[in-house]
């Protein structure tokens, strides 16, 4: 079924699930971007058997129109498809590829690596798939990260996003424990106390919010730490990435995919898997 036919098939039928019909409206926009984008090739392609001028700059802003294009499609389709909140474990001998990536990005967490600054944020931006969430598991678990931070956290974000909830979280992330306020004045109390003149990692993966005041006011504790202090974002929005700018943040990491080879043994790991005998 193309594309289009998905989008017309779908607008017949009733849909209950408001992620799937969000994806739907999105793809819909974007199919019509597509034909734009469609007919400004086919106007520049007119346009070059008529002038013999270097067109390199009109061909980079074209690929670059339609990598943003894929990415909002795959974007919305993954927000549709929401998978299971992911932990901070990962198994590392189930991994390929990816440690360029994570040395890239680990000398970025290095506090003496980056200008004393009191907070940087990483935004992690690729589409659904690349590996975005395991390489932010992989720099969580990495010895180093222990060593260079006092205290850190793990939270999976989802589009639920909210400042109570995600500051809940966090609080209960740093101290290991449950809490019950149902204040966010005195949950962000407790995370300045406790973040307060030390060193911290947080990782937020799996964001989608957009909102410049939910940012804003979720942020106002993290400034009670000390110097250098990180956190890491994953998301496959590069407007959410952009709205992550509330504090210093360092350019976007834009995650690539896996090389031929490391695809090769990724797919063989999980199609010849050797069944234990009981």
């Amino acid at each position: 079924m193309s594309v289009k036919a998905l989008v017309d098939d779908a607008e017949t039928k009733q849909i209950t699930n408001s992620n799937f019909r969000s994806w739907i409206l999105e793809l819909k926009h974007a199919v019509y971007d597509a034909e734009d984008l469609l007919d400004k090739i086919a106007t520049e392609a007119l346009r070059r058997k008529m002038e013999s001028q270097d067109q390199n700059a009109v061909e980079q802003s074209l690929i670059n129109q339609a990598h943003i294009l894929l990415l909002e499609v795959n974007c919305g389709r993954e927000k549709a498809f929401q998978r299971p909140p992911a932990t901070s474990m990962v198994d590392d001998s189930r991994v390929y590829g990816r440690d360029v990536e994570k040395e890239e990005i680990l000398r970025l967490l290095n506090p003496q690596s980056l200008t004393e600054t009191r907070i940087d944020v990483i935004p992690i931006v690729g589409m659904g798939g690349l590996g975005k969430t395991t390489l932010a598991q992989l720099i969580y678990n990495d010895s180093r990260v222990d060593d260079w931070f006092e205290i850190k956290a793990w939270v999976c974000v989802f589009e639920e996003f909210d400042a109570f909830n995600v500051t809940k979280t966090l609080l209960e992330e740093f101290t290991r424990g449950h809490d019950g306020s149902h204040s966010l004045n005195q949950l962000q109390i407790q995370i300045m106390e406790k973040l307060s003149g030390k060193k911290y990692l947080i990782v937020m993966d799996y964001v989608w919010n957009k909102n410049y005041v939910d940012w804003e006011e979720l942020r106002i504790p993290f400034n009670y730490g000390a110097q250098n202090n990180k956190i890491i974002g994953t998301t496959c929005n590069e407007s959410v990435a952009s709205v992550m700018r509330f504090m210093r943040t360092v350019p976007t990491y834009r995650l690539e995919i896996l090389s031929n080879d490391d695809c090769c043994k990724l797919f063989a790991r999980h199609a010849f898997v050797v069944k234990q005998a009981p």
